[in-house]
């Protein structure tokens, strides 16, 4: 018998855990999942939802982001991978493997928890149709709470990595327009005394 497979989502809500249901070896799992990723009736065959955290807040869903981003493995996650997975007794192998998309976060949650992760074709092809098809599996997630998650995540991420990234060439020339802006209304203001 084969290692279950599980996917692990991370999206701007909060962390999904999805359970591979089709028993297949993963090499031959590839064209079943290209072929039924656009349909919603037949990608729910092949995944089952395991479990899911939402984020509690904005600031939340922006450190676990930056987390992701840099290949770390946040408190949330390791708690949610350690609650959901199946058990692995001392001194075994696990009996699974976790799909991620991003191999740095997998190089991080094996070393930090020892659950092996694999991340290739078959798991980006799941992972983009969960992305798809997520509101269907996560009915809180419908009429628009998605999307208006993803866009103040987006903000917030984006906003952050401007503002504290010092090695930008470009903030020198910001700080010559702010510092010409700055001239321009002193010269103004001496030109109307």
């Amino acid at each position: 018998m084969g290692k279950t497979q599980f996917i692990l989502f991370e999206s701007a809500s909060g962390y999904g855990l999805f359970e591979v249901t089709e028993a297949e070896e993963i090499g031959a799992l590839l064209p079943t999942v290209q072929a039924s990723v656009t349909d919603a009736a037949k990608f729910g065959q092949l995944l089952k939802l395991k479990g899911f955290m939402p984020f509690e807040s904005a600031a939340d869903a922006l450190e676990n982001a930056n987390n992701v981003s840099e290949g770390l493995i946040g408190d949330d996650l390791k708690a949610f991978l350690e609650q959901n997975l199946p058990r692995v007794k001392e001194g075994k192998k696990p009996k699974f493997v976790v799909g991620v998309v991003d191999p740095k976060i997998g190089n991080a949650i094996q070393e930090e928890t020892s659950i092996p992760c694999n991340s290739n074709e078959t798991v980006l092809e799941l992972i983009r149709g969960v992305r798809l098809h997520l509101p269907k599996f996560i009915k809180a997630l419908d009429s628009g709470n998605m999307e208006k998650a993803q866009l103040g995540l987006a903000h917030s991420y984006s906003r952050a990595k401007v503002k504290f990234n010092v090695n930008k060439a470009d903030n020198m020339i910001i700080q010559a327009i702010c510092l010409l802006d700055q001239l321009d209304k002193d010269l103004n203001t001496f030109a109307m005394r």
